[in-house]
């Protein structure tokens, strides 16, 4: 698991390959702009953001297809994390269109060709 600041898309294909074969599990903060890859499970890059200081209503989990970089089929926004009632999102997904928005945000200025 690694928190990133920068990665290139040839570098999560190889993360991918690693893991999954074609994807890449990632949890991103919306509020610190952090973003953490790397790790078989969301809950454990989720426990690592909350364990440094994030804050649970800020971190979201996704998935990032590193083959389809530049389409909208590049970020999925589905994770067990993601449910949380609390915050009126009742499933896997990121319900809100400006949360989804922000953390594609964060994601597009992490990730370079």
């Amino acid at each position: 698991m690694q928190e990133v600041s920068s990665i290139s898309v040839s570098e999560l294909s190889e993360l991918a390959q690693r893991m999954y074969g074609e994807l890449v599990k990632g949890v991103v903060d919306i509020d610190k702009r952090r973003f953490v890859i790397d790790a078989e499970m969301h809950s454990d890059e989720e426990a690592f953001l909350l364990e440094t200081g994030s804050k649970q209503q800020d971190v979201w989990g996704i998935n990032l297809y590193p083959a389809d970089y530049g389409t909208e089929d590049f970020i999925e926004f589905d994770s067990m994390i993601n449910i949380r009632p609390s915050q009126n999102n009742r499933s896997r997904s990121v319900e809100d269109g400006k949360t989804r928005e922000l953390i594609s945000s964060i994601v597009e200025s992490i990730i370079h060709e």
